[in-house]
């Protein structure tokens, strides 16, 4: 009758209730996500615990089939308080959803280590406060450097197969190094060709746009220090928006690297994100689009090498070595328990658990 509408919502199905945040605390709650949660969810609460948000691609590219399966799973995760989320306010168009570590998904985080979630240094408003964030856009740009490298290799040839072997974050970099210099992150890559094992590392500088290129090249003095105070030289990946503001940063770089006292303890390379191909089904920064920096002649045109070639651009560079997660001294007593770097590979879904997790 018209003076009995119906309201929409009521013609509904009904839709599964999120759990308060008490209940998500519960021990009936946790018994519960220990009959849901798959090796995936578990990795991926370490993963968001260390580089603190994922958008819902990054996660697709990192561990899931397709989108449809990754909104599904994250869906699940969201109404289990595993996970929260958020949509940052775009003025064209939609922002993609946000993902952080949530309350539920931080205590079977904690649990799984022996852990109070305390001692995690974990608390929910302070994840979800990084969507107020001003670096919110830097800190989803380096991690989606990390995982576009992880995707390619998910779809890598048998024959020659490619992997991330180490991705560690801001804040993991900042406990080993800030008191010289503080990377927007550390990462090695692995590839097999023609029988033999090539390894690369690498420091990370993501930029935005928005440093003055003289703070950019002026951030080659700090790694410096660390080249001198650890011996060991380690390649310098610099990131930026387009290839216009990559010329400017090599000549503001180049000045700086010609004044150090041994240029060859820091190898630099410079990419812009411009010169990829946006057609491309999965482009990543293992392409051949990074340009060493040469002091002599900082606007050379080439050539650019791939990520597994680039170690052929500094003769005599040593190979990696194993990397040394062992929190020192003061610093580790002061701070929170800090988790080992979780693996940048998801771990492989069992038969059984496919069905009902990538359906």
């Amino acid at each position: 009758m018209i003076t009995t509408t119906t309201r929409q919502h009521s013609l509904r199905d009904h839709l599964a209730g999120r759990r308060t945040p008490r209940a998500a605390g519960s021990v009936e709650h946790q018994a519960l996500l220990a009959a849901r949660l798959t090796a995936r969810d578990k990795w991926l609460l370490a993963l968001l615990h260390e580089h603190r948000v994922l958008t819902t691609a990054q996660i697709q590219d990192a561990a899931f089939p397709s989108g449809r399966a990754a909104r599904q799973r994250l869906r699940e995760l969201y109404l289990w308080r595993v996970v929260s989320r958020f949509q940052p306010f775009r003025q064209l168009g939609s922002a993609p959803m946000h993902y952080v570590l949530g309350p539920a998904g931080a205590a079977v985080l904690a649990a799984e280590h022996g852990l109070e979630v305390k001692d995690l240094g974990y608390r929910h408003d302070r994840a979800m406060g990084i969507a107020h964030n001003q670096r919110l856009a830097h800190t989803a740009g380096v991690n989606d450097f990390f995982t576009s490298l992880i995707a390619r290799a998910r779809r890598a040839p048998a024959g020659e197969p490619e992997a991330l072997t180490a991705w560690w974050s801001e804040s993991r970099c900042a406990r080993h190094f800030g008191d010289l210099v503080i990377p927007d992150g550390y990462g090695r890559w692995a590839t097999r060709s023609r029988g033999a094992a090539h390894e690369t590392e690498w420091f990370l500088e993501f930029d935005t746009g928005t440093e003055s290129l003289a703070k950019v090249g002026r951030k080659l003095i700090g790694y410096a220090r660390l080249a001198e105070s650890t011996g060991i030289a380690t390649p310098l990946l610099v990131w930026l928006p387009t290839a216009r503001r990559e010329a400017g940063a090599r000549t503001a770089l180049a000045r700086i690297h010609s004044g150090l006292d041994d240029p060859r303890t820091v190898p630099v390379a410079t990419a812009a994100a411009d010169l990829l191909d946006p057609a491309a089904p999965h482009p990543s920064p293992a392409e051949t689009v990074w340009l060493p920096l040469t002091s002599a002649r900082a606007d050379r045109a080439g050539p650019r090498y791939s990520l597994a070639d680039l170690p052929g651009a500094w003769p005599g560079l040593a190979p990696p070595a194993d990397p040394d997660d062992g929190e020192s001294g003061d610093a580790a007593a002061a701070s929170p328990y800090r988790l080992p770097p979780p693996n940048p590979v998801p771990p492989r879904a069992t038969p059984n658990r496919v069905a009902r997790s990538e359906r």
